[in-house]
């Protein structure tokens, strides 16, 4: 996310005891409880959300809704050969009186 190198991180360490100085351990508190107040809002409207979808939406996840997220869960997770698994087995055409071996089927000419 940020390409801050080792250098860079010195810097800015640096940087911040100077201007800061005394007040750095209020101000990371107050950064603290601040983040902790977004974290619950954010929970708060997640909860407000799934609380009026209803019961049918009892597992829906927010994180979902990220395109990505959608992609990766429709498209790669779900196994490509569900569909024949829920069909009822191949049946042989031939076992249950169907066409011979390279007997050709009957023609209809009304129906073409």
């Amino acid at each position: 996310m940020f390409d801050v190198g080792l250098g860079e991180m010195v810097v800015l360490v640096v940087l911040a005891l100077v201007i800061f100085g005394d007040k750095l351990p209020g101000a990371a508190q107050q950064l603290g409880r601040t983040l902790r107040q977004f974290r619950m809002m954010a929970d708060n409207a997640k909860a407000e959300l799934q609380k009026g979808l209803g019961p049918e939406f009892k597992d829906f996840d927010v994180a979902d809704l990220n395109p990505k997220t959608f992609v990766r869960k429709h498209l790669f997770e779900d196994d490509p050969l569900d569909f024949l698994r829920d069909e009822a087995p191949f049946e042989d055409p031939v076992a249950h009186g169907g066409l011979e071996n390279g007997e050709r089927p009957p023609f209809d000419p009304e129906a073409t």
